[in-house]
């Protein structure tokens, strides 16, 4: 049994913009859990095409309630292959992406169609498509359901990357992340209550001198 899913979106960025920040993606506030990145194989083919197959490697947390089950080594890293074509006569860039560990626990193809938006030439489309199988037998069910949430949640924080990247390289200012935001908000709750408590100090002062 194989979960599958799909979905569509699109990148407010031409596909020349999105093919150059597809390879200075890492690293971005949305992708901590990437901990390393490598290309180990390119050419460009007869006919222009430019294929690379790339190693990540990321960190792998699993579920707290499958982790009795599971070596603990298993709940420590990844290892990723990553192909991708790109052909740019037609403009577009196709990606293949699966794990090569942990595959009898859980495993996770993903394939990835950038291409312009037939509506609005300036933007990007992106077609996502995921198979999502595990072996383990007895939790298979449980761990397809948890792989297939963990896939949407990851797609989400792969276009936030996607758009950060993306405002960076083009001189403007990326949005700010959550974390981000909680900072500066704390910082200046922390500077107005400086402030407030520095008027009732004087005021307390002048009181003493009235």
């Amino acid at each position: 049994m194989v979960k599958y899913f799909s979905c569509a979106g699109f990148l407010k960025s031409s596909w020349d913009q999105v093919f150059l920040a597809f390879w200075q993606r890492y690293p971005n506030p949305y992708s901590n859990h990437v901990l390393t990145e490598d290309i180990i194989f390119r050419e460009v083919t007869p006919d222009n095409c430019l294929i690379s197959r790339r190693l990540l490697t990321k960190t792998s947390r699993a579920p707290r309630w499958a982790e009795k089950f599971l070596p603990a080594h298993m709940a420590q890293k990844a290892y990723i292959i990553e192909d991708s074509v790109v052909d740019p006569r037609g403009r577009t860039m196709t990606t293949l992406t699966w794990n090569i560990s942990h595959t009898r626990v859980m495993s996770i193809e993903e394939r990835c169609v950038y291409r312009v938006n037939p509506d609005n030439n300036s933007w990007t489309e992106i077609k996502r498509e995921a198979w999502i199988s595990s072996k383990l037998y007895g939790l298979s069910r449980a761990i397809q359901e948890f792989g297939l949430a963990r896939f949407k949640s990851s797609v989400t924080k792969t276009m936030k990357g996607f758009e950060y990247v993306l405002a960076k390289m083009q001189g403007e200012m990326p949005t700010r992340t959550l974390a981000e935001t909680a900072t500066v908000k704390a910082r200046e709750t922390a500077l107005a209550a400086k402030e407030k408590a520095k008027d009732l100090a004087s005021q307390a002062q002048k009181k003493q001198y009235v």
